[in-house]
């Protein structure tokens, strides 16, 4: 069946059954900004979301036919270069000046940041439960895959093409206009193009999310999720905030090392986030901390150098020309911010 190309719909439809109403999308343009996501056709309806799951769970704002034709969207805002950057220079009397220049390449002897190979210790993946029955056209949960639940027969049993998943293991990232995911090379700028990146793993695909044992809990089914991890940094600090909701302080650990954080969070009914993250940059553990909140775990780690960190967890992929920016002092978002943070390799390149 033909597939809708309409944004926030990608559903597949029968051209006798396509209706005025059969589609809700989104005519607008995906707007990503800090972290924050939303549609620039209902951000003062549906409000910006931080996780990229629940940015692609947020209903369509307009009904309409399906279509195969993909629907031309005016950009929100300037659109971004991989050849220009935009510098601002201080004047004489004080006044800012900035100006789009072309990045010129690194100088030949600058030697370049290598990321060493690291073992894959993020929590195990997530499996099917093929003893529960799944309703038709459940989409299957992994990222990038997009296949929807046909039949057991179809999708879950034996070795046809139906039942082989491909998909991105990792989460994806969006840096500076660019978007990918963290587990593979390939970077776009546009977000249909991004939503068209094809996974780099296979596997068996997950429509109903499998249960497993818990450990120690008189034997009683404990649920593994995933809860969403986002951070921000200054000059010396890295702060990683883990969205878990009534954690228990007793039963739980948060270990923090030198290279990687182990996270261990016991939650109400039965669930628990299990996850090593990998830590991009070395961090002192004696001058880190972290503390239990109603609705997150709040980690502050205090960096072994002042490096810029370009994502929190160290990949052994190569993420190209990417970097991360420091704020400006003041409010986030305070326009006219005078005092610019910049690490030791950015204040040599401003001199």
């Amino acid at each position: 069946m033909p597939r809708c190309a309409r944004k926030g719909c990608g559903k597949e439809f029968l051209s006798t059954e396509n209706t005025d109403q059969s589609c809700s999308y989104h005519p607008g343009a995906p707007v990503f900004h800090e972290g924050l996501k939303s549609w620039s056709c209902c951000s003062d309806k549906n409000k910006p979301v931080l996780d990229f799951d629940d940015f692609m769970k947020i209903p369509g704002c307009e009904v309409g036919v399906h279509t195969e034709t993909v629907q031309q969207t005016a950009p929100h805002g300037p659109k971004p270069t991989a050849t220009e950057t935009l510098t601002m220079m201080q004047s004489k009397e004080g006044q800012e000046v900035y100006s789009t220049a072309r990045s010129r390449p690194a100088p030949a002897h600058t030697p370049a940041t290598a990321l060493t190979p690291t073992p894959d210790s993020h929590q195990p993946e997530v499996e099917d439960d093929p003893s529960v029955t799944a309703a038709p056209g459940t989409l299957c949960k992994r990222k990038g895959c997009g296949v929807a639940f046909v039949s057991d027969e179809e999708n879950r049993t034996g070795g046809g093409e139906g039942t082989i998943c491909t998909y991105h293991p990792a989460p994806p990232i969006f840096r500076e206009g660019s978007k990918g995911y963290l587990c593979c090379k390939r970077r776009v700028l546009e977000f249909e193009e991004f939503l068209k990146i094809e996974g780099c793993k296979k596997g068996r695909h997950v429509f109903v999310l499998k249960q497993v044992a818990s450990e120690g809990l008189n034997d009683q089914a404990e649920q593994f999720i995933d809860c969403r991890v986002d951070h921000y940094q200054t000059l010396n600090e890295v702060f990683v905030s883990v969205f878990a909701k009534q954690v228990d302080k007793e039963r739980s650990k948060v270990t923090i090392g030198e290279t990687q954080v182990h996270l261990d969070l016991c939650l109400p009914a039965q669930k628990r986030f299990k996850r090593t993250i990998p830590l991009y940059g070395p961090v002192q553990p004696h001058r880190s901390t972290y503390n239990f909140y109603g609705s997150r775990v709040e980690i502050v780690l205090r960096k072994l150098d002042t490096r810029s960190w370009t994502v929190l967890e160290k990949t052994t992929r190569d993420l190209g020309n990417m970097s991360l920016t420091f704020g400006v002092g003041g409010r986030t978002g305070t326009i006219g911010g005078k005092d610019i943070i910049l690490d030791e390799q950015n204040k040599n390149r401003a001199s």
